[in-house]
Parts: structure tokens; sequence; C-alpha cells
């Protein structure tokens, strides 16, 4: 229980396979379409920098960060919150700028909002009406 769960491989793994989607390194794969396998590699990247940034964060193996693991939950929501509109609006600019991938913006969107979402319940369960308030 006292030992730390190791994120620096999913991290590193992650920024390379992110990083292989902004160049044509990608293989065509059995689909035979090179930006397929561009995008399935940067989901993978993406997948493995969350695993990297929950085990840094909450110093345990996992993926759902619960409100109990949180140590301000309070305060702490609204940053999250602010985080994810912040997200959204890169979305936003990442999906009209053409250097970019195509579903850049989709991505990012969908990571926007699970972002947004997450703040604004867990601000919901503890300092907004659905929180239980000790009398």
């Amino acid at each position: 229980m006292g030992e730390k769960s190791e994120w620096r491989l999913f991290a590193a793994t992650g920024v390379v396979l992110v990083g292989i989607t902004f160049t044509d390194l990608s293989p065509s794969g059995p689909w035979n379409d090179e930006t397929f396998t561009s995008g399935a590699l940067g989901l993978t990247g993406l997948l493995l920098l969350y695993i990297a940034w929950f085990r840094l964060t909450f110093q345990r193996k996992g993926l759902v960060p619960t409100i109990d693991l949180w140590s301000h939950p309070q305060t702490t929501s609204k940053t999250v919150f602010s985080v994810g509109l912040v997200v959204l609006a890169v979305a936003y600019a990442v999906g009209r700028i053409d250097y970019f991938p195509e579903p850049a913006g989709l991505v990012l969107s969908l990571i926007g909002l699970l972002v947004t979402t997450n703040g604004f319940y867990v601000w919901l369960s503890t300092a907004g009406p659905l929180s239980q308030e000790e009398e």
C-alpha cells in the first residue's frame, strides 16, 4: 500500500504517441489508412497521458477521480471546471487551424466536456444544491 504507482513510462509513451500524430510516420496498418493509424496512436497516447496524470496526482493506480480522492473538492471543483472551459476554447481554436489534424478539435472538445462535467458534478455534490449539509 505504501508503494507509489509508476507514472513516468505512461507519460513518456503517451507523449511519443501523441507526437506521432503530428508527423507522417504512421504506418498504413491492417486497414490501409495512415490517418486512421495516426488517430488511433494519438488516442492511445492521450489515454496513457491520462493514466500518468491520475497516478501522479492521486499516488495510486486507477482511472476514476472519485470525490473521496480530492483534498479540497469544494474549491478545486471550480478550478477543474475553469480548466475544462479553457480546453473547450482551445478546442474551438484548434478546430479552425489547418496545421492540426482534422479530428483534433473534436477530441479536445470531448476532453473539455469531460473535465467540465466532472468539475460541475463535484461542485454540485460538495458545495451546490446536491450537497448534504450537516445541521
